[in-house]
């Protein structure tokens, strides 16, 4: 039986939230008021250097798969200019939609264990740990290393409808899935030999197939949904998440963090692709996403958990924030001093689950607008 295509959608919100006031002054942002999906309404004014020029020219954004491979669709050129390389059988099965005969693909009866990657971009899509026979005369998979890096599309051909399964990041036809697999999936992704490159494990991985070589920063600026959303939003951020540092107390609950006692602060754990986006830009835009000069509070958010700071994984990153903080404090960018604390990282502790991905749950916003344009528009 062919799998029937499903469609996702995703829908608005369609109720107003109440406004909720600071955690100093109530329990309100206990797991029962995210439930109702409410929030503070407000955050503080930011002074004029705050202000967003006109969108200029920035990078794209990139799309990054949860194994942290950069899964952004490759531009019909690049993929014409890989596809070259590709042997006539290879070309036809990925760029033309074809299927090799049954039985005679290079790779239906390997059991050696490592990785099936795309013949044209080199994308990981397939482990030998999922691999299974079953007698089609086809590689078969009950499922693919990471969901993100295989997409699916409905294939009317031959008068019958099946499901198409591509390479999500050069779009190259690598087969069709069933639902009559094995456990745990149920799933049989069906595919050719042509389409795949396979990498014995213990063997070295060409760059197109390696996950991005990340890098991780830490930044507090008050509440950490509104920090956290902001930095999404940026051009080579591949997560961010919200959490406690700074703190004397292991593993700390929202609650005990809002009471006061345990010194973490409310931080957003960055990982990036220093190739989109340097680690001194994104410290830019931490700069202008929040007042740096309010002590302990942001807006109506008051407390020690919600001071500024820049926590930072490296020596060389300590440098950089030091540097940032004292050029604005030269071209006095603030008619106040700032008081953002600048120190190298301790064990972040991630919060609990309700907090991630806040604004995007609720569809309320937090914090300024957009800083991005401004940081990535302008040359460094």
């Amino acid at each position: 039986m062919n799998r029937p295509h499903k469609i996702l959608c995703a829908l608005g919100a369609t109720f107003a939230l109440l406004l909720l006031p600071s955690c100093e002054s109530s329990d309100a942002r206990a797991d029962d008021t995210v439930k109702q999906q409410a929030e503070s309404d407000s955050k503080a004014t930011q002074q004029d250097t705050h202000s967003m020029p006109p969108k200029t020219n920035i990078p794209s954004k990139r799309t990054y798969s949860k194994s942290g491979f950069d899964v952004t669709p490759l531009a019909k050129s690049d993929i014409a200019e890989l596809a070259k390389k590709l042997d006539p059988e290879a070309f036809r099965v990925t760029q033309s939609s074809g299927t090799e005969p049954a039985f005679c693909g290079n790779l239906v009866d390997n059991k050696k264990q490592g990785e099936y990657c795309c013949v044209v971009c080199g994308l990981p899509l397939f482990s030998s740990n999922s691999k299974f026979n079953s007698g089609t005369g086809w590689p078969s998979f009950f499922s693919p290393v990471d969901p993100a890096h295989v997409s699916e599309k409905v294939d009317g051909g031959h008068g019958m409808e099946r499901t198409e399964i591509n390479c999500a990041r050069c779009g190259a036809h690598l087969g069709h899935v069933f639902e009559d697999g094995p456990a745990p999936t149920g799933l049989r992704y069906c595919l050719n030999s042509a389409a795949l490159v396979f990498h014995e494990k213990g063997s070295t991985m060409p760059a197109s197939s390696e996950p991005v070589k990340s890098q991780t920063a830490y930044f507090a600026g008050g509440c950490f949904w509104g920090i956290e959303h902001i930095f999404q939003e940026a051009p080579g951020v591949i997560t961010a998440e919200s959490g406690f540092m700074q703190g004397t107390k292991e593993n700390p609950t929202y609650k005990e963090v809002c009471e006061g006692d345990t010194g973490h602060a409310e931080t957003v754990k960055v990982v990036f692709d220093p190739t989109v986006i340097t680690y001194r830009q994104l410290v830019d835009g931490f700069f202008l996403m929040h007042d740096p000069t309010e002590v302990n509070r942001q807006g109506p958010d008051a407390g020690t958990q919600y001071r500024s700071g820049v926590f930072c994984a490296t020596p060389e990153q300590l440098a950089q924030a030091k540097e940032v903080v004292s050029k604005l404090t030269s071209d006095k960018k603030f008619s106040r001093p700032i008081v953002t604390q600048v120190e190298l990282a301790k064990k972040f502790y991630p919060a609990e689950e309700y907090h991630q991905d806040y604004v995007d749950k609720t569809g309320r916003a937090c914090h300024v607008g957009n800083p991005w344009p401004q940081v990535l528009g302008v040359a460094k």
